[in-house]
This record gives structure tokens, sequence and C-alpha cells, in this order.
């Protein structure tokens, strides 16, 4: 057992750095800054990203946004932006760049707030056959995410100080956007005793089984003391293991059509039902991981209306597909499953109304081997950080289902209120910020993934809105050819 002086040193290793892969269009090799993760807030720790930028008088300004486009009020306005020392300077109408400063024409492009997606797997440390810190958070910067929080269903699984410290080492050497983990519910994810709940609360953003349900009531009820105690969220994966039945996909008609075993409802609504009632008496923040039925929604909708601390986030696929859509494929194979278009419309009502917080991705790689035995046999799990926005700006903002500000109000504000991480488009903040073409289309190809994984519904589609440039602490993480 390592000492507590060992394990806290490991814990605030946060050093983000730049990650270079082979397939990586540009990725600059200029360092993040120094990030201490102390679970609530990254503070940060500066320095001059260019030769004489710390000198009394001496320039500072590190790079010069010319002809973005700002989403206001609903409209699009234009301005150039200024970015030095990893902040925002300046917003305005017309910057001169100072000699020596990089200038990058946007062309007019729609430029975001970086993105904040509350529900991930990098398959590190344990499985990174599957997805690495690095590729997965390569994959986050090519789709726009600034933040992302991986689940804790790793080997170690997160489940103490000691089995965490790992994980924030390779955070702290490849990660290529700000990452905060969560830290398991119970010990090994295995659903008997709490988890060092305590130890964890301090470097984690919250507690979650996910991959699993929390089958007891008495353990999930002291999982919710002990988080609000500690000031945590309880993320729950909610699902009934009784009522599962060997099921792989949707209990509907592709299922009864095409003689495969289904996945009834009720395992889902049910344990949500009982979490419910559980935040209620604990008043635990509380948050639904992957919502996809229409009971599900109306039961969170009640829970809201009388008072319950409660979030929840759904994803794009459960906003775009229905079980009709399926193929004998394994890349339409994820738990929870796709269900029908009941189903389908009252999460859209959901979202348009406020039931649903948030939008994640549940980016769950895994390996092409895993993948390509069909419905029934292929792991569950796709992977969506490098398609969600173009996704649901294709599907839902450019068909009229949703505005172009309640995306982003979906897969940024929403999230930064309720976790706690994410900055505003906005003098002064960081500059974490992502940059779409939203009339350029392209044709989803898993070959080009920065991600290992390459299971995704969306192969093959095209889709509107290419992101052209990520950057995090004021540093381009992602950057489109050409641009």
């Amino acid at each position: 057992m390592k000492n507590s002086r060992t394990i806290a040193v490991r814990l605030s290793s946060y050093i983000l750095k730049l990650a270079n892969r082979e397939n990586c269009k540009e990725i600059l090799d200029s360092p993040l800054p120094l990030l201490y993760n102390t679970g609530e807030n990254l503070k940060e720790e500066r320095f001059p990203s260019r030769p004489g930028a710390g000198e009394k008088g001496a320039k500072s300004v590190d790079y010069i946004l010319k002809n973005a486009m700002i989403l206001t009020g609903g409209a699009f306005r234009s301005a150039d932006i200024s970015v030095a020392e990893g902040r925002i300077v300046s917003i305005s109408g017309a910057l001169e760049a100072p000699s020596g400063v990089p200038v990058i024409d946007l062309h007019r492009a729609a430029v975001f707030p970086g993105f904040v997606d509350v529900h991930v797997h990098l398959r590190e440390p344990g499985f990174s056959y599957k997805e690495t810190i690095r590729t997965g958070t390569l994959a986050a910067a090519r789709g726009g995410f600034a933040h992302v929080c991986p689940m804790p269903n790793l080997d170690p699984v997160p489940d103490c100080p000691e089995n965490l410290a790992p994980q924030l080492d390779l955070i702290g050497r490849d990660a290529a956007v700000h990452v905060h983990p969560y830290g398991a519910i119970s010990r090994g994810e295995r659903g008997e005793r709490l988890a060092d709940l305590a130890g964890l609360a301090p470097h984690v953003a919250g507690f979650s089984d996910d991959g699993r349900g929390v089958q007891s009531r008495d353990l999930m009820r002291r999982a919710m003391l002990g988080a609000k105690e500690l000031g945590r969220i309880v993320a729950a994966h909610c699902e009934d293991n009784r009522l599962l039945q060997g099921g792989y996909i949707h209990d509907g008609p592709y299922a009864r059509l095409h003689g495969h075993r289904g996945i009834c409802s009720e395992s889902e609504w049910g344990p949500i039902a009982r979490d419910l009632e559980l935040a209620e008496e604990t008043g635990c923040r509380y948050h639904v991981c992957h919502v996809s039925t229409r009971e599900s929604v109306e039961l969170i909708r009640r829970a809201k209306a009388r008072g319950v601390d409660v979030t929840c986030e759904t994803a794009p696929h459960y906003l775009v597909f229905t079980d009709m859509d399926i193929q004998e494929d394994g890349r339409f194979k994820m738990n929870p499953p796709i269900r029908g278009e009941l189903d389908r419309a009252a999460l859209l009502r959901g979202v348009a109304d406020g039931t649903i917080d948030m939008v994640a991705t549940d980016h769950a790689p895994h390996s092409w081997t895993e993948k390509s035995k069909g419905l029934e046999k292929s792991a569950m799990g796709v992977v969506g950080l490098e398609t969600a926005f173009s996704a649901l700006y294709t599907h839902l903002v450019r068909k009229g289902a949703l505005t172009l500000e309640q995306l982003v109000a979906l897969m940024h504000g929403n999230p930064t209120r309720r976790f706690g991480f994410g900055t505003p488009l906005a003098e002064g903040e960081p500059a974490d910020l992502t940059v779409f073409d939203l009339g350029e289309t392209y044709t989803v190809d898993p070959g080009q993934f920065q991600s290992m994984g390459r299971a995704t519904p969306f192969a093959g589609q095209t889709l509107y809105g290419v992101c052209k440039l990520t950057m995090v602490g004021g540093k381009i993480v992602w950057r489109e050819e050409g641009v």
C-alpha cells in the first residue's frame, strides 16, 4: 500500500500534454497548461507560450482568429478573437494582429465554447486494445469537446485513491483535452460494498457504477447519503438485471420480426423510479445516464416538478434512430438499446421542454473482433465523440426539431452548470473553444476516426458540420487541413 503522501502526489499529476497520432491532420506540439484536478475546478498554472510572452511590454497574443461567427441571442455575429496565455483576450469586430502573431482565417465558420461530454469510456487503464486516453481525447478534440468524463469500468476499477492513481497518471501524460474521471460507487463495481467515496471525492466528477446497475436499494441509498455529504453527483446506469432475460436489443417490432431476444423498457425505468424516490429522500444530486425510454422521461419530468434534484442525459443515437432502423450489424448494438418510435418522440419532447438536460455520447469503443459478431454476440457499445454534434445538427437542427442554441445548451451550457466544468465563450475566460463549418458536409468514414473504435450507426451517412479547429487552454488540439 502506497503511503498517503505518494498517493496525493500522483493524484495531483494532471499535466495535460498534446498527443501526436499518425492519422491526426495537424496537432501542434506546444504543451498544454499544467492542471490540478480538485474535482471541482481545474486550477491552471500558465507558462509563456513563446519567447518574450511574459516579458514586460512584450506582445503576449498567441493567436488571432479572424472572421469568426459567434452565436448570440439566436443569431450569428461576425467577430475576431484574440487568444493570449491560454485565455480569450478580446472578441471584437476587427482586430489587428501584432507582428509575428499567427492569424487563422476561419472564413465565417461558427465558433462555440468547447463542448462537455459527461459520459465517455476511454478504456485505460486495463483495456488499451479498445481505446487509450490519447486516442479517446483526440477523438474528443476532433468532435469539438474540451471536457470529457470517463466512466470507471476499468482495471483497476477506481474505487479508492490507490486504484484511481494509475488512471490519473495516464491522463496527465496523454490527454489532449480536460478529463474529469468518475469514481466507482461500489468496490470493483460489484454492487456489494461502497467504494471509498470520501477518499475519491476530491479527485472525481462524481460517482457511478456505469456498465452495471446498482441492484441493491440499500446500497444505492447509502451511496446517495455519502455523495450528499461529500457534495458529489451520483450518475446512475439504471438497469434491473432480473428483467434482462438474455436480451440484447430493444423488445420491439424488429426483435420479434427477426427472432432476437429483447430488452424490456422496464429494465431501465424501474430502477429510475426507485432512485428518484431515494434522491428525494436523501437530497442527493442525482443524474440519470443514457435515458432511452418514454417511461423514463415521464418519471424524470414528474420528479423535477416535485423538486427532486435530478438531471439526465440521452445520446445522439437514441434521438435519431428507432429499432426499425437497426441492421444485422454490431454497430447498432449498445446498452441501453435503440428503442421504438414512441420512445424517440418522447425523448425529443423531453429535450424540447427541458426534462432532458444534456446530450452525452456514451462513447464506448471496442475492438473490431468484439464488434464483428452481429447483433447477438457483439459487445455492447458504439463510438460517438467524432459525430455527435454533426449528427444532431443534421438530423435535428436542420430539420427544425431543435434550434442551434438548444443544441449548444445540451452539449455545453447545461452540463457545465450541473457538473461545474466548462467555460463560456467570453473575454477573460479560458480559450476552450471549437470551430465548425456548418455548411460543409462529410461522409462518416470510421476508418478516418481518431478513436480506435470503429462501430457507429452513423457510418456512411452524409452529415453537415465539419469541425475545423478545437482549442483547449489556448492550444490547438485539433486542426483540419486547410485551416
